[in-house]
């Protein structure tokens, strides 16, 4: 298969991608890309998996995995995808159309995929659509890039990343102030003191010594399966087997009569998966303002002053001319500046944001990082960032990395010097 049969889609911040996906599936694409219209394609993408792993549990089969018989659900993300393109191969389609492919993955488990999709290319045409310029394939060389009105231009990869530029953004008004202040009874938010974690005689982590204090800007990474998540659920209640540990939240000693909601009440915290818990009833003041009472949806009539505080917060995201708009039909840039919003209208004494550049373009990751600066430089509030990348622009002044091993994935700080 030669070079030229591949392709790199840059798809802009509001263009329509899923419609672009879709002309391609039908075999209506005009335009360079007309000569797949009379070709077989499959497609590769996370909602590919999602559909599969329904189709498997429906009937109680392995439909993907075959060589190893295991279901797509006891995978991990990197396992997943590597299954699926094997399982599109199986098939021997003309063209496989790659969907954002590397996305959620750890850097040692998108080298592994890219080395796979390198040997794939040599048996099916790949189109790989891309969100973050920095994850296109090395060996593509033909380029499709999809502005905001969905006009599409052919050029070489070179030339559109010569054209790109990184886009400095600036939010002009101050951080709100909090309509109070926490009172916590130590410096130190969260103290792991050698703490050890294993499920079913499996260790996940092990020795974890680790200290956060009021106002630190901290990044965790770590590979995937390294116990990011264990140790997030530990730190925001959730997980029992915190109890018997030498573990210390906001000042209390796990286990000492604390409650769950005791320890959430200081904690402001996002992930991706919070988008579809709001319905398209939530208008956008509406699920800012229920950051302050921790709830999905508001149940109470809010005060003039947390409608202050939270229109405050939509003027410096500027979304504020917004502020009557379902919170569904934003796009899932703002979406995910607004529940950054949600999370820190409080001024909670930890705010914990969990992946929250995944899935989104260039711009509006320079958005949301710029945001979390601001956040980090005017508030007293100490941030959490958990991802695998290492977004540039992004000013954590320490990092805690997880390393994997069979007796447990251990952990060291980092100050960074970038």
């Amino acid at each position: 298969m030669k070079r030229n049969n591949h392709w790199a889609v840059f798809v802009s911040k509001n263009a329509n991608k899923d419609l672009f996906i879709q002309q391609l599936l039908d075999k209506k694409t005009e335009g360079e890309l007309a000569i797949f219209n009379d070709r077989s394609s499959m497609l590769m993408s996370d909602l590919s998996i999602i559909e599969l792993i329904n189709e498997e549990e429906i009937h109680d089969r392995v439909e993907v995995d075959k060589t190893n018989n295991r279901q797509l659900r006891s995978l991990s993300s990197g396992e997943q995808k590597k299954a699926l393109l094997a399982y599109c191969l199986s098939k021997n389609p003309d063209c496989i159309i790659l969907d954002n492919p590397f996305d959620n993955l750890d850097i040692a488990s998108q080298a592994s995929l890219g080395g796979l999709l390198k040997d794939a290319g040599d048996h099916a045409s790949l189109i790989q659509i891309i969100n973050r310029k920095t994850d296109v394939l090395p060996f593509i060389i033909n380029a499709v890039s999809i502005d905001d009105k969905n006009k599409i231009t052919y050029q070489s990869v070179e030339e559109y990343l010569t054209q790109q530029k990184n886009e400095s953004i600036v939010f002009p008004n101050d951080v709100p102030k909090p309509l109070h202040d926490y009172e916590i009874k130590s410096d130190a938010l969260v103290v792991f003191n050698k703490v050890n974690v294993a499920y079913n005689g499996r260790p996940i982590v092990k020795d974890i010594s680790w200290k956060i204090k009021a106002g630190e800007f901290w990044q965790l990474i770590g590979p995937n399966g390294s116990g990011k998540s264990t140790l997030l659920t530990m730190i925001t209640g959730d997980n029992p087997k915190g109890y018997g540990q030498n573990l210390t939240l906001f000042g209390m000693k796990k286990g000492t009569g604390e409650t769950v909601w005791d320890i959430k009440q200081n904690v402001g915290y996002f992930t991706p998966s919070m988008t579809d818990l709001f319905s398209k009833n939530h208008t956008l003041q509406g699920m800012v303002v229920s950051g302050l009472f921790d709830s999905i949806g508001l149940y109470v009539i809010p005060a003039e002053a947390h409608l202050q505080v939270a229109n405050e917060w939509l003027q410096l995201i500027e979304m504020d001319h917004l502020k009557n708009i379902s919170f569904s039909k934003l796009s899932l840039g703002q979406q995910r500046l607004a529940l950054i919003a949600r999370a820190m209208i409080k001024h909670p004494p930890l705010l914990i944001l969990d992946e929250p550049t995944s899935g989104l373009d260039d711009y509006h990751v320079s958005l949301v990082t710029s945001l979390i600066n601001k956040i980090a430089a005017e508030s007293r509030t100490a941030i959490l960032y958990v991802s695998h990348r290492r977004e540039e622009g992004l000013e954590p002044q320490f990092v805690f990395e997880l390393t994997t091993d069979k007796n447990g994935s251990t952990g060291k700080e980092i100050r960074n010097t970038k």
